[in-house]
């Protein structure tokens, strides 16, 4: 049969752990990795190697991601950072810069924290990594999650998208409800 290995890592150490992963022989002792999508995090992916080929992953962004808005996105980010490929903390930055200027602009430039706060509450957008919105009860972000596999795309590794978990809300506040 077939092992998993399922195992919480931190944001940015996902090279490493995969590093580690090989040279403990765990991909020839035939274990899958089924991770979070900080271990296979966009700006990495390339430099893992073909061993994270078919790591099945769960997210909110993939370069990948096949939308127009995405596609502009990386390639605005990739000529502004020599190359570089976007990942999910870029997309949030850049979702962070939006909300705030479109809070400001429907809270007629006032820099009042209760003024911006509610007009940020129920905003959706179209974001390079899809539709998200401000839940109006928790003020978190309501998004979506991809369920994706790593895949050889153009000679490149990307966190290719098989499932789309719609509308997810923050899963703590939404148990304590």
């Amino acid at each position: 049969g077939v092992q998993t290995c399922a195992l919480p890592i931190s944001s940015g150490a996902g090279a490493q752990f995969v590093k580690q992963f090989v040279e403990r022989g765990l991909d020839k002792a035939g274990i899958k990795l089924i991770a979070t999508g900080d271990v296979t995090d966009d700006d990495q992916l390339n430099g893992m190697g073909d061993v994270v080929i078919g790591v099945i992953n769960a997210h909110n962004y993939s370069a990948n991601h096949d939308s127009a808005k995405n596609k502009a996105y990386v390639e605005a980010f990739r000529k502004a950072n020599n190359g570089l490929r976007p990942n999910f903390m870029s997309v949030g930055g850049w979702d962070g810069m939006h909300l705030i200027y479109e809070a400001l602009k429907k809270a007629n430039g006032s820099t009042d924290g209760e003024k911006l706060v509610a007009a940020m509450k129920g905003m959706a957008w179209e974001s390079p990594r899809g539709p998200i919105s401000i839940d109006p009860e928790t003020r978190d972000i309501v998004q979506n999650i991809y369920i994706r596999k790593v895949e050889k795309v153009d000679g490149e590794l990307y966190n290719v998208e098989l499932e789309t978990i719609p509308n997810v809300k923050d899963p703590v506040k939404a148990a304590k409800k």
